[in-house]
């Protein structure tokens, strides 16, 4: 007797060789989003002019701040929109308004969402380490103060902080200062300076 077959089950051409898309295996959101215009002369300009004022890396860390204020702006955009005494704008909107408070982004007569709107790129870039650093005058210039904090000579607190895009809280400014280790802090001197005393020790003998 011939044998029994099985029914033929047909597959679509290509079912078992699609990848999957970046997006669904990424576990990490993007930290910034480049210009929608990429040679408007006049945002290049503004760019650059922020670049050198700030002393920042590249103009991604100019567009990483436009984010995180595109984000901001966003959740004040949808809290604004619900009813004043709406529980989830009282609660979201202090909670935000106190984050802002707190990093120095707000002063105490402009706390409302409206003013969360109206907040710019250099505003954000004040709060910065850097830009901190060199105005604390423990930096002879802001490219100065960039190369201390990465080189590990600058501490808030008692933690040493090495990101120069840190954000500094309001509290926290009044702590930055040398770090111990560091020669500029009372620490042991640098390979250089070690090396000019072993040299003058030596030829002293």
């Amino acid at each position: 007797f011939p044998a029994a077959t099985a029914p033929l089950i047909h597959f679509p051409v290509g079912a078992f060789c699609t990848m999957p898309k970046a997006s669904a295996t990424r576990n990490y959101s993007k930290t910034s989003k480049t210009p929608r215009r990429p040679f408007e002369k006049e945002r290049l300009d503004r760019e650059l002019k922020i670049v050198g004022e700030y002393g920042l890396r590249n103009k991604r860390e100019v567009w990483r701040v436009q984010l995180v204020l595109a984000k901001l702006r966003k959740n004040s955009r949808d809290l604004l929109k619900m009813e004043e005494h709406d529980p989830r704008r009282v609660f979201e909107g202090n909670a935000l308004l106190r984050r802002m408070s707190r990093f120095g982004l707000l002063e105490e007569d402009k706390m409302a969402l409206d003013y969360v709107l109206g907040l710019k790129v250099e505003d954000m870039l004040e709060r910065r380490l850097q830009t901190l650093v060199f105005k604390l005058g423990l930096a002879k210039s802001i490219h100065h103060a960039r190369v201390l904090i990465r080189q590990g000579h600058i501490r808030v607190g008692r933690q040493v902080v090495d990101v120069p895009s840190f954000m500094v809280r309001v509290d926290s400014q009044k702590h930055i200062d040398f770090a111990m280790s560091s020669p500029f802090g009372g620490g042991r001197p640098g390979r250089i300076k070690r090396r000019t005393m072993r040299n003058k020790a030596e030829s002293a003998e």
